[in-house]
């Protein structure tokens, strides 16, 4: 008889944390491994609410310091440069500067919608004149304007360039531009764009797709997620939504609970070519009609020589010259091959026992098109 001692108090939590562990660890397991819904995305990727945006500014500056890849032959640049020493008491001539370590820019800046004064934004900024290079070049006080004419920030400060060159006597080394540069944070707001964000009563929702299933399935998400009728679609790409009296006035939780609700954005089935390189993207909805398709490639060959006649030996005779044309034609012949594209993967197994290339598979679906097989937008781009 065999005798079996009793678990102790100490053995027994030890096997109760083991088996509390590995129920963790597969409740984990199971969390992971469920269904979730297919192809899902944030409203914040395929929409944006109207008002919070960017609005661009621009401005012309003046980039010193650069050592001798300015702007050598712009007159406008030496104007700029005297007009900016008179306003600094310094009488100067034009025609007598030569400005070659100056350079005239632009400057161009977003400014969030939300940015108040005394905020940092970058900017980038871009040779309009001869330089060759903008490096070591720092940037002068340049006003920022938007599309009303009022100046809303104000850039100054040294460049940051991504690339750089080198000259020699006989050879020039470059790599990537060195006539665009930035300066992360490089220009003070000024000016606020005037937006009354939290007194809206109403907010408007941009479709970035005209689709009408993808809309209507974003107004359906949003009223069942604020618990009632509030969202609507007036057309194909714009949802209005009523806000909430608790979320009046405060409507940062409000779009922040909007922007990441999940749906399922459907769209035309469409196959995308690029010509130019070969590029064929077909979409996830193509389907294709039992279709029979037989391609092959015609390859013409032309060669030209030139044959020389010599004349004998003392004939008096002349050398002549005559060319010669050689022309090879070759035809690949393949049978017709059944293609069934009723799903993506069938239509790309299918196109792919024919054996074509990219260039072929082109022509392919021109074809496929122009006999109805192909049930997508076919766009050549």
């Amino acid at each position: 008889m065999i005798m079996t001692q009793p678990l102790r108090p100490t053995r027994i939590s030890s096997v109760l944390r083991r088996f509390a562990s590995a129920l963790t660890a597969a409740l984990v397991l199971l969390e992971l491994a469920a269904p979730r819904p297919a192809e899902a995305v944030r409203i914040k990727d395929i929409a944006s609410f109207s008002g919070v945006r960017d609005n661009q500014l621009v401005g012309y500056g003046l980039v010193i310091g650069l050592g001798g890849t300015g702007d050598s032959r712009d007159a406008f640049t030496s104007d700029a440069l005297s007009n900016m020493m008179e306003r600094m008491g310094v009488a100067m001539d034009p025609s007598k500067l030569r400005a070659r370590n100056v350079a005239s820019v632009m400057v161009t800046a977003n400014l969030p919608v939300s940015a108040k004064a005394g905020s940092n934004i970058d900017v980038t900024i871009s040779s309009i004149g001869s330089a060759t290079s903008l490096q070591g070049g720092v940037l002068l006080q340049t006003p920022l304007k938007g599309i009303d004419g009022k100046v809303y920030a104000l850039a100054q400060g040294p460049l940051i360039l991504g690339g750089y060159t080198a000259d020699g006597a006989a050879a020039r080394t470059q790599k990537n531009s060195t006539t665009v540069g930035s300066i992360p944070g490089g220009a003070t707001v000024e000016r606020e764009v005037p937006f009354s964000f939290n007194n809206q009563s109403q907010l408007t929702l941009h479709m970035q797709v005209a689709d009408f299933s993808t809309t209507q399935q974003v107004v359906e998400r949003l009223n069942q997620s604020l618990g009632g009728n509030f969202a609507s679609a007036p057309d194909v790409s714009t949802v209005t939504i009523q806000v909430p009296g608790p979320y009046q006035g405060n409507l940062v939780p409000l779009l922040a609970s909007v922007e990441n609700l999940e749906v399922t954005p459907e769209g035309r089935a469409k196959v995308v070519v690029d010509e130019k390189t070969g590029t064929i993207v077909i979409g996830r909805d193509v389907r294709l009609a039992r279709v029979a398709v037989a391609h092959g490639s015609l390859q013409v060959t032309v060669q030209e020589s030139t044959q020389v006649s010599q004349p004998g030996p003392f004939s008096q005779g002349q050398t002549v010259a005559s060319p010669v044309t050689d022309v090879e034609t070759r035809e690949e012949n393949r049978s017709l091959n059944i293609v069934n594209g009723a799903t993506l993967q069938e239509l790309v197994d299918g196109l792919n026992s024919i054996g074509a290339t990219p260039r072929d598979l082109i022509s392919i679906l021109r074809n496929l098109k122009a006999s109805g097989a192909l049930y997508a937008d076919l766009e050549v781009i």
